[in-house]
């Protein structure tokens, strides 16, 4: 019988726990996000371009997995953009990475790649223009009064927080 012995070469085992991506990972994504968006390229456009399906370049978009660098590539390639525009806006090399806060996220690109905001777009899409103008001007309309409504909430309160309003009552 052999003796059970460790290799200092041995992978140690990691529990299977849920753990928050990268934040270069997270950068990554958004960027392939923004740039696809911005290039008006759909996600299925896209995955049949670099030869994967929808979920696996979702997954890439909300670093749910990782994106090899020849994936990178060739995301780069279809969208005709350079391999560096995805890592734009991270900290240097050098820099300390960990203790800096992840980059921020432009929530617009969250709401687009979440389920919702992909099923909303969905049946916008499919109204006539005219209807699609005049609910975008509904939505903006509910904004303004939204924001007015709050404006006049701190007016009245005399600028305190709703945490303070609610700590002295």
């Amino acid at each position: 019988m052999k003796p059970n012995r460790s290799s200092p070469f041995q992978a140690a085992q990691k529990p299977r726990i849920e753990r928050d991506p990268h934040p270069a990972d997270l950068h990554v994504g958004r960027q392939i996000a923004t740039v696809r968006v911005q290039s008006d390229v759909s996600q299925g456009q896209l995955a049949r371009s670099i030869g994967v399906s929808v979920q696996q370049l979702q997954k890439y978009e909300n670093a749910r997995n990782r994106v090899s660098a020849s994936m990178i590539y060739e995301i780069g390639k279809s969208l005709s953009v350079p391999v560096s525009r995805f890592f734009e806006g991270l900290p240097e090399n050098g820099e300390n990475d960990r203790a800096t806060s992840p980059p921020l996220v432009d929530e617009r690109i969250d709401f687009i790649a979440s389920a919702e905001g992909r099923h909303l777009i969905g049946r916008l899409v499919r109204l006539p223009p005219r209807v699609r103008a005049r609910v975008s001007a509904l939505i903006a309309a509910i904004g303004e009064e939204l924001s007015i409504s709050e404006c006049d909430e701190e007016r009245r309160d005399g600028g305190r927080s709703g945490v303070a309003r609610t700590l002295d009552t």
